[in-house]
């Protein structure tokens, strides 16, 4: 697979403190933002910033890396223990550390995968502690037929073996919340209520649930309503725009400025993430969207 990387030089010609210069980018064209511009504008400190290093794969993590020091970005999303001393070295948190699962698919919800879960899980909730790091995806895995509530069971049954070592270390285990509707038929965790459901049975601050905003607004709306009433249930939150998981701009149907007042509202003080995929045609617009949404969720 071809793999377009972007010249670094370029990006990075006319930074000035810390934020990409507008000189660095071309012209935004129809979407200029006038002396509004992200790029002069400061960020607030109210929202912990990340970004998820698989929609942005066109770039080399190093660029990345590169890329999210320059925006104000504190930490990337999805990032397994191979690579983080690429982020140690830029001094960026690896915000939801993966590796353990094995697929989105295969999880806790069937009991026929507990036994391989429990043994790679406890190996990574080392690693992550190890690391100094905290967060550390999970997910339901599909239903294959089973009820939700057999579904629930196996989860709770399942997390319960790994949920001692996970509170003594530190470490916090996050279950992703899917929609079922469109991009991942059969998902077991695909509301909010099973997920909740989970965390009551679980009872414990060492499981929480990675609220997918783009995921719940697909699989039930009312996006805000939910966040502000159950705040205390989700550790992580990951962004995209509606429909088509792109852009977090006008284009789509979320109001991601009022969504982020809200998050920040409730107290959050962990990790906003922007997972929509780029729709833009060059690298540098591909850059000019995530330096957009990052200035758009930083209420």
């Amino acid at each position: 697979m071809k793999r377009y990387l972007i010249d670094r030089r370029s990006l990075l010609r006319h930074s000035v403190t810390g934020a990409i210069g507008l000189a660095a980018l071309p012209q935004f064209g129809s979407r200029a933002l006038a002396d509004d511009r992200p790029s002069q504008r400061a960020l607030k400190g109210n929202i912990h910033h990340a970004v998820a290093r698989w929609t942005f794969d066109f770039l080399s993590l190093e660029e990345l890396c590169q890329l999210s020091t320059e925006l104000g970005i504190t930490a990337i999303d999805l990032v397994g223990p191979e690579e983080w001393p690429v982020l140690q070295r830029y001094g960026l948190d690896s915000s939801m550390c993966n590796g353990a699962e094995l697929s989105l698919e295969d999880g806790w919800g069937d009991t026929r995968f507990h036994t391989e879960l429990i043994e790679r899980y406890r190996h990574h909730i080392d690693l992550v502690s190890q690391a100094g790091y905290t967060n550390l995806i999970c997910f339901s895995g599909n239903a294959r037929g089973m009820s939700p509530d057999q579904g629930l069971q196996n989860a709770e049954t399942g997390l319960k073996q790994i949920l001692a070592q996970a509170e003594a270390k530190g470490v916090v285990l996050q279950m992703e919340l899917f929609n079922s509707k469109i991009d991942h038929p059969d998902y077991l965790c695909d509301n909010s209520a099973w997920g909740i459901e989970l965390c009551h049975r679980l009872n414990s601050p060492n499981f929480k649930l990675l609220y997918d905003i783009y995921h719940m607004q697909i699989s039930e709306g009312d996006v805000i309503r939910t966040i502000r009433e159950n705040s205390h249930f989700f550790g992580h939150y990951h962004t995209a725009g509606v429909p088509g998981r792109h852009e977090i701009d006008d284009t789509q149907e979320l109001n991601y400025p009022a969504i982020c007042r809200a998050i920040r509202d409730t107290g959050f003080k962990g990790y906003i993430a922007q997972e929509f995929i780029p729709d833009r045609t060059s690298q540098q617009a591909k850059i000019e969207s995530l330096q957009a949404a990052i200035h758009r969720c930083d209420v």
